[in-house]
Order: structure tokens, then C-alpha cells, then sequence
């Protein structure tokens, strides 16, 4: 039988141990910072990302890895008549996936590349599946129809707790920046299909906990909960209380401190909240 190997990218937020335990493939994006460049979870961790952005006067950019990177490490996995099946980022918020996809064709190995249409967690429930999956023999056709299921019935909600890279990435005005502030409004969007679709403001961490855990038992009523997890760029505040009012329920979630791909677009103190069911 042929082995099938999984690729994704940094943006997956997973552990070491998971990392370890599947044989997962990461490929690295690329961070640049007061006009300096770091491979991100590489050269760069989250938690020093965020020291060099409070400081920064310009919004940092992330880069897709090279078009010869994921192309030189499908040749290694498929030399050996490996599949391969390659689960990125939304297509929404980088070009990894077209770079994954145009490496695929010009790989002499059998790639399959996934639009994940998320990130974070949520990227990160669909590669687990993937790699459980692997594990008990499943084709890559049977392995694609479930993440197809995994990816309709998944759940993401990103917080923001400051404005600054929003006015820093133009999206919104200093004015409104600052009105924002001053009523301590915390915008909450949901990702969906790889479209982020606003859907609430409150005004407190506590009114944003409430919010989502709302959100959670509404969507999640009767249905088979798969996982959970948050992600968060120092946004303990809000996610701690979340984290334990679902584990109050016998849940377990997975709380991890995101990439800095992600604090890049939502500034410090955010957290995204992600979970599928059956």
C-alpha cells in the first residue's frame, strides 16, 4: 500500500508533540518586520513577534514559502511512491496555497493540495484528520471527502481587542480608531468558506466571552463536538475564561499562542475561536 505524507504550513498552529507524533510536514511562511525578514516558528517565535510589533511604525508583511520549496520537499517525500496531500491557509489571506498548488504540477511526486478555507486551529482539525486517517489506510480520495465534511462543519471567530493594525493596514481610519478605543469596542467576525463576515461589537472581555460561548452551545445543540481549540496573541483575558466555561461542559480545548501570521492581521490581545462537530 502507498504511504501518504501531510504537508501544511506554519500557519496551523500545532503543537511539537502533534508535529511529532504524525510525521507532519511544516512549511514555514516568512515574516518581515522593521524591514528584516524571519522565518516564521523558525527564526522567530510568537511571543518575541509581538515585541517587535508594538514597536513597529508600519504593519508587518508575510510571504508565501517559494514555489521551489514546497517543490523540493514533494520530490523528497514522493520519491519513494509516497501520495501526498498538502493542507494550507485560506486562499483568502496568503498565496500558499497557489504556490503549493503550482509546486504540485511541476513535482514529479502524486501531490493533492487542500485550500483549508481557514487557519489556525481550524486549518489544524482538518491536517489531524488527515494524518488520523493515513494511519488506518484510507485513500487520498476518501481522506479529501472528509476534509470536505471537517471543513463544512467547522466554526472560527476572530476578536479584536486593539484597533492599531487595523489602521496600520488602512482597513480602518484613525478617527474611528480612536472612537473604537474609547468605547472599548471589541469587533467579533466569523470566517466562513474563507470569507471574514462581521457579526457582533460588544464592549467588555466578559461581554465577548458570553457572546461566543452563546454562539457555541447555539451551534453545537445535540451535535457531536470533534474539537475545540483557541488560539490567541497575548489575548489570555478573554480566552482563559472562555477555555474553562467549556471545559466546565467536559470539553477539552486546545489553547495555544497563534502564529505571528496571524497576530499580523489582528493585532495584540486577539484570540480566534474554532471548533467542528459531527
Amino acid at each position: 500500500m502507498k504511504k501518504i505524507q501531510i504537508v501544511t504550513d506554519s500557519t496551523a498552529d500545532l503543537t511539537d508533540d502533534q508535529i511529532a507524533q504524525y510525521n507532519i510536514h511544516v512549511v514555514p511562511l516568512t515574516l518581515t518586520i522593521n524591514e528584516k525578514s524571519y522565518v516564521d516558528g523558525v527564526e522567530i517565535q510568537p511571543a518575541e513577534f509581538l515585541d517587535l510589533m508594538r514597536g513597529a511604525k508600519e504593519l508587518p508583511k508575510s510571504s508565501q514559502p517559494a514555489v521551489g520549496v514546497f517543490q523540493n520537499l514533494y520530490d523528497e517525500l514522493g520519491a519513494d511512491g509516497s501520495q501526498i496531500i498538502s493542507i494550507h491557509m485560506t486562499g483568502g489571506m496568503s498565496g500558499t496555497v497557489k504556490s503549493a498548488e503550482t509546486a504540485a504540477h511541476a513535482s514529479s511526486a502524486d501531490v493533492t493540495v487542500i485550500d483549508s478555507m481557514y487557519i489556525s486551529h481550524a486549518l489544524s482539525f482538518q491536517v489531524l484528520e488527515a494524518c488520523r486517517l493515513a494511519e488506518e489506510g484510507k485513500t487520498v480520495a476518501e481522506i479529501v471527502d472528509t476534509l470536505d465534511h471537517v471543513r463544512k462543519s467547522s466554526s472560527l471567530f476572530v476578536v479584536l481587542d486593539v484597533l492599531d493594525n487595523m489602521v496600520k493596514g488602512g482597513r480602518i481610519g484613525k478617527g474611528k480608531a480612536m472612537l473604537g478605543s474609547l468605547m472599548n469596542i471589541k469587533p467579533i467576525a466569523s470566517l466562513k468558506d474563507g470569507v471574514y463576515t462581521p457579526v457582533a461589537k460588544v464592549r467588555s472581555h466578559k461581554q465577548v466571552v458570553s457572546y461566543l460561548f452563546d454562539e457555541f452551545k447555539k451551534e453545537t445543540a445535540g451535535k457531536v463536538i470533534r474539537s475545540v481549540g483557541i488560539a490567541h496573541a497575548n489575548g489570555l483575558a478573554m480566552a482563559e475564561p472562555l477555555k474553562c466555561k467549556i471545559e466546565e461542559m467536559g470539553i477539552q480545548v486546545m489553547l495555544t499562542f497563534t502564529t505571528p501570521i496571524v497576530s499580523t492581521h489582528t493585532g495584540e490581545g486577539a484570540i480566534g475561536f474554532m471548533y467542528y462537530t459531527e
